[in-house]
């Protein structure tokens, strides 16, 4: 194979894989998108590139002190691509977002390490498997069983208060149950503030729950911090 060949190659099919899962990021409108994902890609198999062909920018050196080790590359690009995707991870309330893009970022540096490497064939794999993951699977995590959580704050008055036995018959009515919690007699003792993790089957009946809270004139606050939707 030509050198021009050689080298264009892993570079076109690293861009190749990191669109196509950028794609799938941006139509999404996830916080890592086409171009993020397509540097990443590219950063992964040009390093792995010099790496591969290091005695080409070490010509004239002596072969006895001329140590190979893509190994070495690949780990350093990956630890790297580490500290990246942890910029794309926060958390919101209960809620942790972004795990999924900071995955994918990961995979995709994985994917294009590959391609510098010339391990086409697991490459292409990787980025089909990874598509796969990404869109395919929404499918299922939508239709198959699962619970879902949400933090449930209640403040009301102490002259009127909701005790927990109260706040768990009127959650017991949404399909919402919780296996502990927090009491707390807040501002000078005026204020009975009951908080926990309560948990339902399927979307839960959050707006529903909203409103009934809204209509007790004994609730002076509340909070509903869905953890997954």
């Amino acid at each position: 194979m030509d050198a021009p060949l050689q080298l264009a190659l892993p570079i076109l099919g690293a861009l190749a894989a990191g669109g196509a899962i950028g794609f799938e990021r941006e139509y999404r409108a996830r916080p890592a998108g086409l171009r993020t994902h397509m540097l990443v890609a590219l950063a992964s198999a040009l390093l792995m590139l010099a790496a591969v062909h290091q005695i080409t920018w070490l010509e004239g050196a002596p072969n006895e002190v001329v140590r190979i080790d893509p190994v070495r590359m690949a780990h350093g690009i990956l630890t790297g691509v580490g500290f990246l995707c942890g910029g794309v991870i926060f958390q919101q309330g209960a809620s942790v977002h972004g795990l999924t893009t900071a995955a994918s970022l990961w995979i995709t540096s994985a994917i294009g390490t590959l391609f510098g490497v010339g391990l086409y064939e697991l490459a292409i794999g990787g980025t089909a498997l990874s598509l796969v993951v990404l869109s395919a699977a929404r499918w299922l995590d939508r239709h198959m069983p699962q619970k879902n959580f949400a933090e449930i704050t209640v403040r009301s008055r102490r002259d009127a208060v909701i005790d927990e036995a109260e706040l768990r018959r009127m959650l017991e009515a949404f399909d919402l149950k919780g296996a502990r919690v927090c009491q707390e007699l807040a501002e000078g003792g005026t204020v009975f503030a009951l908080s926990g993790p309560f948990s339902g089957r399927g979307v839960l009946r959050l707006d529903e729950l909203s409103a009934a809270l809204r209509a007790d004139p004994r609730v002076l606050e509340f909070a509903i911090l869905p953890r997954k939707d």
